[in-house]
């Protein structure tokens, strides 16, 4: 009678011509009426985003006219449609893509917010995401990796709290879709729909909608499509108009990596060996965006005419950080201070100053060390003979404290050209073994 059967963990799905029926199992739903209440749920909670597909709930009646089951009536998507199926097969889906992150951010303006809501914990996921994968038997993830993994967690979210206060009091956590995976999104004619939210715990859809929309990002790039995860992100923050640092857009997609990584570690615990391989892919997935997701302090030092302020702003640009410049604020007290509230809100700050007196580059430290940032000293150099026509230039002739020795700082020579002094910059700032081919960068937005 029915042409395909599928099935999960939680329902078996019956394909019969046009339509979808979907069967709650007793094993996840032990009566008929916890049955019944999880058909009617699954049906309201997804008509948020697909109201067409979700037709209702039928009720199934036994030999002597009783009810005997209930089934989510669905209309049938075609498979070839899938986004999953799309990417795979590299076909053009931008305009889809597009339109999902448009759903999402119209979801999420008028999703459920509140205090239950707003209970929503980072940190008690993660912990316990890490220690359900470390309680697996076999070494899936190996120790030294996941050790690694939770250290930069517990690094970000203790230098982060003020961030995740902010968060909650802009009402950026909202009850999501929880579940948003490019297999469960269909790429129709008249638009895209977006299918099979979590609709079994509340507690799963309560969440920061970035974290939200990471799921997807996270999904595209192991498909292959790091383009893709990157140009969705950016539509997301465009139509939703979250103005998040893109530290945060890579912990939340690091965290979806892991646990898409602790998934394959319960199916290798179960006999499926395939998983361990993807297990480690999806656990080192979870690592690069991690340090990707280090919030860093650049301090740019050097005499006058040392070519710290061209070098300071070519690599805020190219890395999308903050520039702040002691010519720009009255003391470098106050600098420094700016500067520790946005790492505290998760923003990477380039400062440009001279760094001659080490009581200040000590005074940077504490406040790289408050916030749980990384710390990277440039010392920007340049042959005297290069220096002079500099100088020449300026009006005023700049005041030339001595440089005190700074030990921990890298050399940068700016008599060569721009492009090769920026390069040798970045490597300090990202070294090539941390493996970051890529960065997150936030849309340009007008200010409010």
């Amino acid at each position: 009678m029915f042409s395909t059967i599928k099935e999960t963990r939680a329902a078996v799905v019956f394909l019969l011509g046009k339509h979808a029926y979907k069967l709650k199992k007793p094993d996840n739903f032990a009566t008929l009426h916890a049955r019944e209440e999880a058909c009617r749920r699954e049906v309201e909670l997804n008509r948020r985003l697909a109201p067409d597909v979700y037709e209702g709930v039928a009720s199934v009646l036994g030999p002597d006219g009783t009810v005997c089951e209930y089934l989510v009536v669905m209309r049938r998507m075609p498979e070839e449609r899938r986004l999953a199926t799309l990417v795979r097969a590299g076909k053009p889906v931008e305009e889809h893509v597009r339109a999902v992150a448009r759903q999402l951010a119209d979801l999420h303006a008028r999703a459920r917010r509140g205090p239950q809501i707003d209970q929503e914990g980072v940190r008690s996921r993660w912990t316990a995401a890490i220690e359900r994968v470390r309680g697996l038997s076999g070494a899936t993830v190996e120790p030294a990796l996941l050790d690694e993994i939770e250290q930069l967690v517990l690094r970000f979210l203790d230098g982060r709290r003020s961030l995740f206060k902010t968060r909650i009091a802009e009402g950026h956590i909202v009850e999501g879709h929880g579940d948003l995976v490019a297999e469960d999104i269909f790429c129709l004619d008249d638009g895209p729909r977006i299918l099979d939210c979590l609709d079994c715990d509340e507690r799963q859809r309560f969440l920061d909608g970035l974290d939200d929309a990471a799921y997807l990002a996270m999904d595209l790039e192991w498909l292959g499509a790091p383009r893709l995860a990157d140009l969705f992100l950016r539509w997301y923050v465009e139509f939703s108009g979250d103005q998040a640092p893109t530290a945060l857009w890579h912990h939340y997609v690091a965290y979806r990596a892991f646990v898409r990584a602790e998934s394959a570690c319960v199916r290798h615990s179960e006999g499926d060996v395939d998983a361990a391989w993807e297990a480690r892919r999806l656990a080192e997935l979870a690592l690069r965006h991690l340090h990707a997701a280090a919030v860093t302090l650049v301090l740019v030092g050097g005499p006058p005419a040392s070519g710290k302020t061209t070098l300071a702003g070519a690599l805020a640009d190219r890395l999308g950080f903050t520039l702040l410049r002691s010519s720009d604020v009255p003391s470098e007290s106050e600098l420094l201070s700016r500067a520790e509230r946005l790492l505290g809100q998760g923003e990477s700050v380039v400062l440009d100053a001279s760094w001659a007196d080490e009581q200040y580059r000590a005074m940077a430290a504490q406040a790289a060390d408050r916030t749980s940032s990384n710390r990277v000293s440039l010392l920007c150099t340049v042959m005297p003979q290069l220096a002079a026509p500099r100088l020449a230039t300026r009006e005023t002739p700049p005041s030339a404290a001595a440089m005190s020795p700074w030990p921990d700082a890298i050399e940068i020579d700016t008599g060569i050209p721009l492009e090769q002094a920026l390069t040798r910059a970045l490597g300090a700032v990202h070294p090539p073994e941390l493996n970051m081919r890529w960065r997150f960068q936030r849309p340009q937005m007008e200010p409010d």
